[in-house]
């Protein structure tokens, strides 16, 4: 049946991308490890400045934002890897079709960037007290998050031409769109003019969907899970246009 053979194809696909992953963790390693140094070394000083309970949500929160936007480097890797090593083409004129592959280098993709907010979030419960009373509206948030990051990461993986682009648009990018969200610092702090922007960027609703979520407040959560899901979308849909030449048919550049 060609649904099953489609299943069986991304399924393939998938086990493949992940075994590619893990071959090379280094760098999904160092995006594991490094947020829990810089949520310890930096809560003092939130705790210091706001108090137990809001500093340490505001060091989680913006731990998590933070990182989760600069991991956009393994989303983005994926893509442009492919891409140099003239993947599409050699698969092109197979059986495989090309939302199965995007499918099988999505899903390996998302579980990581999932998994990062998940350690994150663990951490910061077991070693600081972080109370999580509604865990479904925050997994919400995170789910959607997730799918941001994944959209933002292929549509920068298609758009650079090259791993130094790559990396320097997940740099500033990452730090541009973490800032500009109240993740590090909060907005109430920043100029006027910063909180007046703020909602163009994506890590906003992160954070605002992220403290809601903590906080209880669903209807704040819902609706920044709503916004996250569709920047995705949209980014999502312009990856899937660049990747497609004439015909439908996907480029390598």
């Amino acid at each position: 049946m060609p649904v099953r053979e489609s299943v069986t194809r991304t399924s393939a696909l998938v086990r493949h991308n992940l075994l590619l992953m893990l071959r090379e963790p280094g760098p999904l390693l160092s995006r594991m490890i490094l947020p829990l140094v810089f949520l310890t070394l930096l809560r003092p000083l939130y705790v210091a400045a706001q108090g137990r309970a809001a500093g340490t949500e505001q060091a989680v929160v913006g731990t998590l934002v933070t990182f989760s936007l600069l991991a956009l480097s393994i989303s983005g890797g994926a893509i442009l890897t492919e891409r140099l090593g003239r993947t599409w083409d050699r698969l092109r004129g197979t059986s495989v079709h090309p939302a199965e592959m995007l499918v099988g280098k999505a899903v390996p993709v998302f579980v990581a960037l999932l998994a990062q907010q998940l350690l994150i979030i663990g951490f910061g419960v077991c070693a600081f007290g972080v109370s999580v009373p509604h865990p479904l509206p925050l997994l919400g948030v995170l789910l959607s998050w997730s799918a941001t990051l994944l959209g933002l990461g292929a549509l920068a993986g298609v758009l650079v031409r090259s791993m130094g682009e790559l990396s320097a648009a997940y740099d500033i990018g990452g730090m541009l769109l973490s800032s500009l969200g109240g993740a590090l610092v909060p907005l109430a702090v920043l100029p006027h003019w910063v909180a007046a922007v703020a909602p163009i960027s994506p890590g906003y609703w992160a954070v605002r969907g992220l403290r809601a979520a903590l906080a209880g407040d669903i209807r704040t959560s819902v609706a920044a899970s709503g916004t996250l899901l569709a920047v995705a979308l949209a980014c999502g849909a312009l990856a899937s246009v660049r990747l497609r030449g004439r015909g439908g048919r996907l480029v390598a550049l």
